[in-house]
């Protein structure tokens, strides 16, 4: 299967060289394709190189060290600018973030999504450390360079879990 989607991985290990910003620019308009309530589109993008900022992120969660080894850490931060936007923020950048992952696989990079938002104490830190108005919502911080891992198909089916017009 040569589809991106049952060869992506979440990879965790990165080699040091940049990422061409060409290649961070199709990630990133990747994302902005995603589907949305109400065609809101309610995310805004950091794009993190800097080594001491990457440190930073590496520290605020259990999970998030390998951001400190990554070369580019992309925030997904959501708009709350209603109460409806709100009401689908979490499927609406969800979506955004997994097509940022395919992308990232499909530009023969790896990349790990951390889930920040609900933990609040997670989305103040970032917040905090990047100035980030009270009225977006830090919500995932993907960790993505050349991986020292290969993206490869792992099968993760299991159609008992699959059921037709009834339970």
């Amino acid at each position: 299967m040569e589809n991106i989607i049952f060869t992506r991985r979440s990879i965790r290990r990165f080699e040091p060289a940049p990422v061409e910003s060409e290649k961070i620019e199709r990630i990133l308009k990747a994302g902005m394709q995603a589907p949305s309530a109400h065609n809101l589109q309610p995310w805004e993008f950091l794009v993190v190189t800097d080594q001491e900022k990457r440190n930073a992120i590496s520290q605020m969660s259990p999970w998030s060290g390998m951001v400190a080894k990554a070369p580019v850490t992309i925030i997904v931060v959501g708009h709350q600018e209603n109460e409806n936007a709100m009401k689908f923020l979490p499927q609406d950048l969800g979506a955004c973030t997994q097509n940022i992952l395919l992308q990232i696989a499909q530009e023969g990079l790896g990349g790990c999504w951390m889930g920040f938002y609900p933990d609040m104490e997670r989305v103040e830190a970032v917040r905090k450390c990047f100035n980030i108005p009270q009225d977006r919502i830090p919500f995932s911080v993907i960790a993505l360079g050349y991986s020292q891992d290969e993206n490869r198909f792992i099968d993760r089916s299991d159609m008992t879990k699959v059921h037709y017009n009834n339970w």
